[in-house]
Formats: C-alpha cells, sequence, structure tokens
C-alpha cells in the first residue's frame, strides 16, 4: 500500500510538473493570445459589416479634438444631400483613380517611392480606414491594421458608401469634420448647394486643413482649387466618377 501510494504522489508530482513546465505554459499562453487575436478580429469585421450601413457616430480623431477644443461643428447629411460636384472634386483631388483600384493605388504608391516618399500614396478607402478604424499619425502598428482593413472594407463597402463616409468623417477645418460643416462654415449653404469653385476650394484643403482656408484661400489655394474644378470635370466626362454616382 505504502509503495503505491508513494508511486501515485510520484505521479501526480510529475503531472503538475508538467503543467507549470515552460513549455506548458508557453503552449497555453499561445492559445489565449491566438483565441484573443480571433476575437479582436471578429469584433473588427462585426463593426466594419456595421459600419457598411450605420453611419459611424465619432471617430477617434473627432473625439480628440472635441477634448481639446471642447465642441467640433459635425452634422452628417446623407450622399444623396451632397452636391456630386463636391464628391468629384474631393475624388480628383485625393484619389484620381478611386473608382479602379482595390483599395491601393500601385501606381500612386510606386510613383511616391520613386520620389523618396516625399508625397502620399493613400487612397481615399485607406483614409476612412484610418478615420473610422484607427488613428492618426505614423506607427507600423497603425499601418498594418490599414494595411489589413482597407481590402476588407473595399470587399464589403459600395465605392459609394466609401466617398459618403469620408465626406462625412474627414477633417476640413479646425474642429470642422464633413461636408456639411465645411459648407455652412466656409461659405454659410448647404453641401448640396455648393458650386464647382467652393467644392474645389473644400477639397483643396483636405491634405492640410488647419493650415488653409477655404474661405480665405491665398494663391496656391486658388491654383490649386482650379486644377481641382479641371480634374472633377475630367473625371466625370471620361466616366471615372460613375462608381460612387449611381
Amino acid at each position: 500500500m505504502a509503495k503505491a501510494a508513494r508511486k501515485t504522489t510520484s505521479r501526480t508530482s510529475k503531472s503538475k510538473a508538467a503543467r507549470f513546465s515552460p513549455r506548458a505554459l508557453w503552449g497555453r499562453l499561445r492559445r489565449r493570445l491566438f483565441r484573443a487575436a480571433l476575437a479582436v478580429l471578429a469584433f473588427l469585421f462585426a463593426l466594419i459589416l456595421l459600419f457598411s450601413v450605420v453611419n459611424p457616430p465619432t471617430t477617434h480623431t473627432i473625439w480628440s479634438e472635441k477634448r481639446r477644443l471642447g465642441e467640433v461643428d459635425r452634422e452628417w447629411v446623407p450622399i444623396e444631400h451632397i452636391a456630386p460636384v463636391l464628391a468629384r472634386s474631393v475624388v480628383a483631388a485625393e484619389d484620381a483613380r478611386f473608382c479602379a483600384h482595390w483599395g491601393f493605388d500601385v501606381d500612386a504608391i510606386r510613383t511616391a517611392l520613386e520620389a523618396g516618399a516625399s508625397r502620399g500614396a493613400s487612397t481615399i478607402t485607406q483614409q476612412v480606414v484610418k478615420n473610422v478604424f484607427l488613428w492618426q499619425g505614423r506607427s507600423w502598428v497603425r499601418k498594418a491594421l490599414e494595411t489589413f482593413i482597407t481590402p476588407v472594407v473595399e470587399a464589403t463597402w459600395s465605392k459609394r458608401r466609401i466617398v459618403e463616409v469620408y465626406l462625412n468623417v474627414a477633417e476640413m477645418g479646425e474642429g470642422i469634420f464633413g461636408a456639411d460643416a465645411a459648407a455652412r462654415h466656409y461659405f454659410g449653404t448647404g453641401p448640396d448647394r455648393l458650386s464647382p469653385q467652393q467644392a474645389a476650394l473644400i477639397a483643396a484643403l483636405l491634405p492640410n486643413p488647419k493650415d488653409r482656408s477655404a474661405a480665405q484661400p491665398g494663391n496656391f489655394m486658388r491654383k490649386r482649387a482650379r486644377q481641382i474644378v479641371d480634374g472633377a470635370a475630367t473625371i466625370e466626362r471620361d466616366g471615372r466618377a460613375a462608381c460612387f454616382e449611381h
């Protein structure tokens, strides 16, 4: 009996030692991390599907600016209530090949690399992903997440929906977010009444909205707006606006 008890105790001790060995602990940790990663991915995918039909209530940038300023100007409007020329102007200014790519503009990326990365190559889809699901700033973690999420958004949202969300969450001035706030702030009109020139001036703000004004444009802004007016007319004429206008 005593010998059998000693064998049982020995097996129990070995079993406990095996459970708490570094290899066993690392195995359990890996399984938990894997399950946690799957849960995060499932939540993110559900959020992407949700926002394909439900308007995002806020973004990290809007939230952080509201904390900093105390209040921001933002009112969501459906794309049907936004002048089509504004959508065309924004696409012409930010992502002229929007209807042709699947989230990444390979030609623009190649051009940026050849220019020594001195210019940006982010598509409107990438900017929507950054604004709605991620945060501002440069980091490898954010860029990796953006690279993963962008094709999922392209696969589950329509091009029209991507433009609609962009026109409602993009920063267009100090504490000014979206087409409605920009139209009323700069021109005292609704987003559905913007002229081609006004739409182009708003689009010209987008790369640097805090340091530019559509109401009091300098020489650079006026020149850029003229280019955008021509670009918006061109993409309408050659069919590059079809994917988000219908």
